[in-house]
C-alpha cells in the first residue's frame, strides 16, 4: 500500500526507549530487509515491505528538500542524520532520529543503504516540525513541484544559512538540546 493513499489520522505511534528500527534497501531504494520494529510500528507485514520502495512511509509532511539533502549526501557516499516523520498504512504516524549510511561491497561498489532509526526527544521534534511545516508551507505555494522543490530547497538554505550551520550541525544541535 502506498502512503500517498493513506489520510494521516493524528495517531502517533512511538518506538520503545530501546527499540531501533532498521531496514535496507538496494541503490535505488527498495526495501531488501526490515526488522520487526519497523513492521510493528508502519503495519505493514513483511511481504507488503520486501521489494517496495522505502518511500511507501513517506508522511505528506514531510518536506521534499529533506530527501533532496538525504539522496545528494548518500550520492557523495556520506551518512545522513535526520528527523523524519513517517506514516504508517494504517495512518498513524511516528518521529524517528535516522541514521542513514551507503553499504558497499568488499571491491567498494554501492550495493544499498542502512538506515537505523531510534526515539526522538519530544523537544527537538517540535523545533523540526515547526521548521519542516514552512518548508511544506513553501512547496505548496507553487503549482509546479520542480519549483516548489527548489523553493523549499531555498527556504531551507535560508534556514541553516541564518544559523550558520549545515543540516547535520543543526540536526545534532536539536539533539543536544539547542531548541
Amino acid at each position: 500500500m502506498k502512503a500517498t493513499q493513506v489520510r494521516p489520522t493524528g495517531v502517533e505511534r512511538t518506538l520503545g526507549e530501546d527499540e531501533l528500527i532498521v531496514t535496507k534497501t538496494d541503490p535505488r531504494g527498495v526495501l531488501t530487509y526490515a526488522n520487526d520494529v519497523f513492521l510493528r510500528l508502519s503495519a505493514l507485514v513483511e511481504d507488503e515491505t520486501i521489494g517496495k520502495p522505502h518511500n511507501i512511509i513517506r508522511h505528506p509532511d514531510m518536506p521534499r528538500a529533506i530527501f533532496k539533502l538525504l539522496w545528494e549526501a548518500l550520492g557523495q557516499r556520506q551518512e545522513v542524520f535526520a528527523y523524519v516523520v513517517n506514516l504508517a498504512t494504517d495512518g498513524a504516524h511516528y518521529w524517528v532520529l535516522a541514521h542513514v549510511t551507503p553499504s558497499s561491497d568488499a571491491q567498494g561498489r554501492l550495493v544499498g543503504y542502512h538506515s537505523s532509526r531510534r526515539r526522538p526527544e519530544p523537544g527537538p521534534v517540535t523545533a523540526i516540525s515547526k521548521i519542516y511545516a514552512e518548508l511544506r508551507a513553501e512547496e505548496r505555494r507553487h503549482d509546479n513541484s520542480a519549483a516548489g522543490l527548489d523553493a523549499s530547497w531555498a527556504k531551507l538554505q535560508d534556514i541553516l544559512g541564518s544559523r550558520n550551520q549545515t543540516y547535520d550541525e543543526f540536526v545534532w544541535s536539536l539533539t543536544n538540546g539547542a531548541y
